[in-house]
């Protein structure tokens, strides 16, 4: 993992450090690599992984938001916190899914509580899937996982890479996919809440409407506050 906190303000991305580096000293985690950078230029610039973001808004130069926008055009894994004393920007920083709004003075124990979800949500997004299938094993990320479909006695994986036919039945995978993010919403589906559009009573649309799958009505409601609880985990 790699933390990068980017601010023109010297003294602010100092005192930041220290709360972070205190977070992973009090949870016995291992310390991440953490760079910091007063321009987004030299941020742009910057070849390595991106892993957690703590970004400025208002900074000479190149502001906050199109660097913000520039992180998630080359990869929208990277989780960013937008820090800033400037509220009237919330809404232009959650047009690129920013993960979370944090405001000046630093509130050392929100960072606590923020971070905690945030590194919750990275462990999720590298995680790797193997699918055996009857030509080989496949590898996937399980944020790339769409649904897993049960059918005329055939499991299908579907995933941005690919549809692959598991060798695996429903149940199996049930137990396999035991992050938050997965859900059975049917005997014979499981779908990945990270791609739902929208859903009503009896059906889930995915993808942008892309896929479907069913939802057993006695289901509905618990569905409908696992989807909620996850959108407000991400925010």
């Amino acid at each position: 993992m790699r933390i990068i906190i980017c601010d023109d303000d010297i003294e602010f991305t100092q005192e930041l450090k220290k709360i972070l580096v205190s977070f992973f000293q009090k949870n016995s985690l291992k310390l991440p690599e953490i760079s910091i950078y007063n321009n987004g230029q030299d941020l742009l610039n910057d070849t390595g992984d991106k892993d957690i973001v703590f970004l400025d808004i208002e900074m000479p130069g190149m502001n906050g938001i199109y660097i913000g926008n520039e992180l998630k055009q080359k990869n929208k894994n990277t989780i960013i916190f937008v820090v800033t004393s400037y509220s009237q920007y919330l809404d232009e920083a959650m047009r690129f899914h920013v993960f979370r709004y944090l405001s000046k003075p630093l509130d050392k124990q929100r960072i606590f509580r923020n971070l905690q979800d945030a590194i919750a949500l990275y462990n999720t997004s590298i995680t790797k899937v193997s699918i055996e299938t009857k030509d080989g094993m496949f590898i996937v990320l399980s944020t790339d996982i769409f649904f897993i479909e049960a059918h005329n006695h055939k499991t299908i994986v579907y995933t941005s890479e690919g549809d692959y036919p598991s060798v695996h039945n429903i149940n199996y995978w049930m137990n396999e996919l035991h992050m938050p993010c997965f859900f059975q919403s049917h005997r014979s589906f499981i779908v990945n809440l990270d791609h739902v559009s929208s859903f009503d009573r009896s059906l889930i649309y995915l993808c942008n409407n892309q896929y479907r799958a069913y939802l057993t009505r006695r289901k509905y409601t618990q569905f409908k506050d696992a989807f909620l609880l996850y959108l407000e985990s991400r925010r």
